[in-house]
């Protein structure tokens, strides 16, 4: 099965990167775009067929490696 974890900043945390990204797209002409937030995603296949087994998983792997959970939050998402 297939699974998606999207991380991004949590709110209130500083994100200079999203801002050099919101800077960078102003000066090419794109007007109009602001609160520019920068994250990661991760695609993942899992073996099994059992989705809440994969879900806990992936979580663990989340908390223990993909995220930084103090300033971090992510979101699963699963197919098969």
């Amino acid at each position: 099965m297939k699974a998606r974890v999207i991380v991004t900043l949590k709110n209130g945390v500083l994100d200079p990167q999203g801002q050099a990204i919101e800077g960078s797209l102003s000066s090419l002409g794109f007007s109009g775009v602001a609160g520019v937030r920068q994250g990661k995603v991760f695609d993942l296949e899992v073996e099994g067929t059992d989705v809440e087994a994969a879900r806990s998983q992936i979580k663990a792997m989340c908390d223990k490696l993909l995220a930084n959970t103090v300033i971090e939050n992510y979101a699963i998402e699963i197919s098969n």
